[in-house]
């Protein structure tokens, strides 16, 4: 019989603005205390992990994962694997906690994802010749057809003219999700997914914002109705997120909490040129492979790396609205790229625990080049 993965933790940082409160950490300093915490409330030392995974889109190589784990006092003989699916790495890393663990190779593995936008380091392009200088580059591409390889505001513009999606709605959409946010903050219930990180507690862009405000925000893409403008976009942020996913025979034998079962996940490519809708194809295969339906779900995360692109994906596979996002989204965080699906995960996790045995909760969560990825969890008793 196949084993199943089981999330008995989940931690994050608390998100800060590029160039805020987070900005002097490297990413193994952003990160160890989350792996940490995530071990103590597992009751668990580095000894008992197997591998460690970790999502990161921007941090230039080296192997993060490897750092950020010795950091974190994780044992020098445990492996630490990074992966680049740029935002949906950390829920990736999830993932493959999980595929390791359903097929036998791993019993304790800590996945998810960290990203600085503040200490990424400068990209340059090696000159091909000895008359040419390094050439500067904001982001590598993501197609082999420029013609094909839209910056990321352009395809949210180009989403809203093709799915109909209006500036006011995506405005009163941003809105909502500051509002949601810090609600969600206000009332505690963010408290027990966050790790100080920097003298930081909470996250630090939630905000009360205001449809005027929110009018008078400057436009970056597109024009009419189509505009993409600042409320309405993710800002780029600092921030880490794991989760402590064992099997069913580990939990068995150890005394770990109860948790969250992973009962799906998929990944799954798109349109480039409108690659906002790539969790609905992640999402949709997920469902059907899983015999379930969006409306069954307690609790849903979706991405808000624009407005238009959460919108668009949560009309397509009918989540239900009074489930999205409930302590808010991106828009009122920030979007840590590499971080973005572990953090979307670790959400999820809490807002399960606050449901019966037996809830299920869906996240979902688009990248770059048109990829998406979708996943579900089902709370456990307890």
């Amino acid at each position: 019989m196949a084993r199943q993965a089981i999330l008995v933790a989940a931690r994050r940082s608390p998100v800060a603005p590029r160039g805020g409160a987070l900005k002097t950490l490297e990413v193994d300093a952003l990160a160890a205390p989350v792996l940490t915490a995530c071990l103590d409330d597992a009751g668990l030392d580095g000894a008992a992990v197997d591998e460690v995974i970790v999502g990161n889109a921007l941090y230039g190589g080296g192997n993060p994962a490897r750092r950020l784990a010795l950091f974190a006092g994780v044992s020098e003989s445990v492996p630490a694997l990074t992966l680049d699916r740029q935002c949906c790495s950390g829920l990736d890393a999830i993932l493959m906690a999980a595929r390791l663990i359903e097929s036998g190779a791993a019993d304790c593995v800590l996945a998810g994802g960290v990203e600085s936008f503040s200490r990424a380091p400068l990209r340059l392009s090696r000159p091909r010749g000895p008359d040419e200088a390094p050439r500067p580059y904001d982001r590598p591409p993501f197609t082999p057809w420029p013609e094909r390889d839209p910056e990321m505001a352009d395809a949210a513009a180009a989403l809203a003219a093709h799915a109909g999606i209006g500036l006011e709605d995506q405005l009163a959409y941003a809105v909502a999700s500051h509002a949601k946010a810090c609600a969600a903050r206000e009332a505690g219930r963010l408290t027990a997914e966050l790790v100080e990180s920097a003298g930081l507690s909470r996250d630090a862009f939630a905000r009360a914002l205001s449809m005027a405000t929110a009018r008078r925000s400057r436009a970056i893409a597109g024009e009419g109705e189509s505009r993409i403008l600042t409320a309405t976009t993710a800002v780029e942020a600092d921030a880490a997120a794991f989760v402590c996913v064992v099997s069913d025979r580990f939990a068995a034998t150890r005394s770990v909490p109860d948790g969250c079962r992973l009962i799906g996940g998929a990944s799954a490519g798109a349109d480039p040129e409108l690659p906002g809708l790539a969790p609905v194809v992640a999402g949709q295969k997920v469902l059907a492979a899983t015999g379930l339906h969006a409306g069954r779900m307690a609790t849903v995360e979706v991405m808000e790396a624009y407005a238009v692109q959460a919108m668009a994906c949560a009309r397509a596979l009918e989540l239900p609205a009074a489930s999205l996002n409930r302590g808010g989204g991106a828009l009122a965080r920030g979007h840590p790229i590499g971080a973005s699906g572990a953090i979307l995960a670790v959400r999820l996790f809490h807002e399960l625990r606050g449901e019966p045995a037996g809830a299920l909760g869906f996240a979902a969560i688009a990248s770059a080049g048109g990829l998406g990825t979708a996943a579900i969890l089902q709370r456990l008793a307890g």
